[in-house]
């Protein structure tokens, strides 16, 4: 006889603690069977057999699984695709209900109906929870029932609507006691995957009182260590929001900010999914990119000339991460001085970033290209060497990433003035005509 059992499905929620899908099916009535899908539907489409990504995820169900075991249970993980994943499921074991947080990106909403369809046709129920964010969907909009876009009154309303209730954590982890008893499974490994080990130490996460307090002040210097590298860790969710949250009110407005610009952006897709592949602004899609390949093999190669541009482009290489105020400038750059379209450089990033998150890197990049809602505007043109003064008058985030740097490393791509100008008249042309 098969064992009734409800599946807790682990998406962007690797974790125990204040885990909402795990805490609702470990109070239900049912042992829970957690369980994580290596979803052949994404690992199909990532080239790089050494994506730093699926590491960071396979090494975070290791985690996982380790914690289950001290609890006499496991973590199911199943290489394949989704549907697949479910019928088998669904044959090993008499399924009472599946229990999942929601994802707001275009391919989880379709895949995800997809599964509740599957499920209610063998009448097993698909309860979905609110888990990544603090507030989604139509939570906070404005009075005529519309979503917001700017981010000011967005920003202002979510303060103003936040309760103690919304940043409530889930004893989740206190529930432990009624997962489902069995030996552990087994994870399989990356060759499994078709991947290979990535080699590569993450960075770790500092979110202790004294960086989030003084985070306001060293934000913008890509040469310090002054942020605190949770966005890694909020994409996957080995961190909880609400908890992250909680430590902003207490300690840094600045960086609370930061992470409601993160819901602001994943509301903005939900609400506007054609964002994915076109202008917010939609008359921006006139605009007439150059997109110059060896120009722009030179930005991706961190080779335009341009130092604080290159040692972004080769910290981005090399580790997979980029200092925010440098993502500015070099994407700045890429859109307006060598006019390329910000989609070529949407995908490198995608392609390249341990944070990579749809909603967060699509909305950074439109508002970089001055297409997006509550964009910088079109003649907004970052100077690269005004920026080094300011950001790293010492230079020394460039000798970091540049080794040997020399002020004549490389000629210039482009000249910045002829470019600004360049760029102003193209954008008129498809903006304002």
């Amino acid at each position: 006889m098969k064992k009734e059992i409800s599946i807790c499905w682990f998406r962007r929620d690797l974790r125990i603690n204040d885990q909402s899908a795990l805490f609702h099916a470990l109070k239900g009535d049912f042992p829970v069977l957690p369980v994580f899908i290596f979803d052949t539907e994404i690992l199909d489409k990532l080239q790089d057999k050494k994506d730093r990504r699926v590491a960071f995820i396979h090494s975070s169900l290791s985690q996982l699984q380790a914690e289950f075991i001290n609890r006499g249970s496991g973590i199911y993980v199943i290489y394949g695709s989704v549907e697949d994943a479910f019928d088998k499921l669904t044959t090993e074991f008499a399924v009472k209900a599946v229990y999942t947080n929601h994802d707001y990106e275009p391919y989880a909403i379709k895949r995800d109906s997809s599964v509740e369809k599957m499920l209610s046709q063998k009448n097993i129920p698909f309860r979905t929870f609110k888990d990544q964010v603090v507030f989604e969907k139509s939570e906070i909009i404005k009075s005529d029932g519309t979503p917001y876009t700017v981010f000011t009154p967005y920003s202002r309303k979510w303060k103003g609507s936040l309760k103690e209730e919304d940043i409530q954590l889930l004893p989740s982890e206190n529930h432990l006691f009624n997962l489902f008893k069995t030996k552990s499974f087994t994870i399989p490994s990356l060759n499994d995957l078709g991947f290979e080990d990535a080699d590569f130490h993450f960075p770790e996460i500092n979110i202790s009182e004294k960086r989030i307090s003084e985070y306001h002040e060293y934000r913008n210097l890509p040469s310090v260590e002054g942020t605190s590298m949770a966005s890694v860790y909020l994409r996957f969710g080995t961190v909880s929001i609400r908890q992250l949250v909680k430590s902003a009110l207490k300690w840094n407005e600045q960086w609370l900010n930061e992470l409601i610009w993160r819901e602001f952006f994943m509301m903005i897709l939900y609400h506007f999914p054609y964002v994915v592949n076109g202008s917010f602004k939609k008359k921006y899609d006139q605009i007439k990119w150059r997109n110059n390949e060896d120009e722009f093999r030179k930005w991706c190669r961190g080779e335009t000339g341009y130092p604080l541009v290159d040692a972004g482009m080769r910290q981005l290489n090399e580790t997979g991460l980029m200092h925010n105020r440098v993502r500015m400038i070099t994407a700045g750059f890429l859109c307006k001085h060598l006019l390329i379209d910000w989609r070529w450089g949407e995908a490198y990033f995608a392609h390249k970033l341990l944070d990579y998150d749809l909603s967060a890197n699509n909305g950074n990049w439109q508002w970089a290209a001055g297409s997006g809602c509550d964009a910088a505007p079109y003649f907004r043109i970052f100077n690269p060497s005004a920026q080094t003064l300011k950001f790293d008058p010492k230079l020394s985030y460039i000798r970091k990433w540049i080794p040997g740097f020399r002020a004549d490393y490389l000629i210039p791509v482009v000249d910045h003035e002829f470019a600004r100008k360049r760029a102003l008249e193209v954008y008129k042309q498809g903006v304002l005509e």
